[in-house]
């Protein structure tokens, strides 16, 4: 594929071919949640005239090139046309008629809910540093049809029955959307750790276990997911049951303005702790994660390489 032909796909049509469909339209103009993030509001706008997007949450925007690259992180050319050529034979011209959508209709159909064993979303996890049998206990896998496409994706149970579902190329709930409280069995917990997302969760796990492998202390404390910041009102009334609480929230203004909104709540007579600060310097969890992962993995690159080494005579490696 080359970049003139990926032009000719339209934003809307691919976006579409992800699992992305707009919540309204206004004239030339319709409106997502960003692909980029979780939100409540839609904050991405795609003119379909000049076949142009911009997030307002992220203040940029552009071709379907540059959305691609958004998605996948990459500024690589190559890599980018071929995951669009990728998603080229699923596109398909799309029909937008707000006024006859039924609100009752439901946006997963055929919905199966099984034990997670898809290798491409173990793939993802493990790309983004998860340990994959943390990851088993504590997520199943979807199955569902969207907008007449299979899908299958990753699904992180909530306390409402509901789930939130991700993939390499999407992320969303079935509804309904509520925050997930993991308690602890036996003894209540009078500590509990709060994460934006579950990728936040499995990755704090994961950390865990490698710092801890013969006593991870997994269950020493309960957790709470909140599935979106704009969620954590819902967690108040569940956090004062606990005298200690970590806040492992993004560095980013939402992030903070959650810090603030819970210590507001019990600040006075709880001891709150802002975990993001174990974390200085990256986005989230994960990416820090993702950043040790990488720092192992060179240090057992260098470790191998000083294996092969000659030795000198007086024992030092090359």
């Amino acid at each position: 594929m080359t970049i003139e032909e990926a032009k000719s796909i339209r934003i809307a049509d691919y976006l579409h071919s992800l699992g992305y469909s707009p919540v309204k339209q206004q004239g030339i103009n319709l409106w997502y949640k960003s692909p980029f993030r979780e939100e409540s509001e839609a904050s991405f706008k795609v003119n379909t005239e000049r076949e142009l997007w911009y997030d307002f949450g992220l203040g940029k925007g552009g071709n379907i090139i540059a959305l691609a690259a958004h998605l996948y992180a990459t500024d690589h050319v190559p890599y980018i046309l071929k995951r669009i050529a990728e998603q080229t034979p699923h596109v398909r011209p799309v029909s937008f008629s707000f006024g006859k959508q039924s609100s009752s209709e439901p946006s997963f159909q055929q919905l199966e809910i099984i034990p997670l064993s898809s290798p491409a979303l173990l793939a993802y996890l493990q790309g983004r540093g998860i340990n994959t049998e943390l990851a088993k206990r504590e997520c199943s896998e979807a199955r569902f049809t969207h907008n007449g496409k299979r899908y299958f994706a990753i699904a992180f149970p909530n306390a409402s029955g509901g789930f939130e579902v991700r993939n390499r190329y999407f992320k969303g709930c079935i509804a309904p959307k509520e925050i997930s409280h993991i308690r602890q069995s036996g003894k209540a917990r009078n500590t509990c750790y709060v994460f934006e997302g579950f990728m936040d969760y499995l990755s704090f796990l994961t950390l865990r276990q490698e710092s801890c492998p013969n006593y991870p202390e997994l269950d020493g404390q309960d957790y709470i997911v909140l599935n979106s910041v704009s969620n954590v009102n819902k967690a108040l009334y569940p956090l004062g049951s606990y005298e200690r609480i970590h806040c492992f929230f993004d560095n980013d203004h939402a992030g903070m303005e959650a810090l603030q909104q819970i210590r507001k709540e019990y600040g006075r007579d709880r001891y709150i702790r802002d975990a993001s600060q174990t974390y200085s310097g990256c986005k989230d969890l994960n990416e820090y994660l993702q950043k040790q992962a990488e720092k192992k993995g060179q240090l057992q690159s260098v470790k191998e390489v000083s294996s092969q080494s000659p030795k000198k005579k007086n024992g030092f490696r090359l």
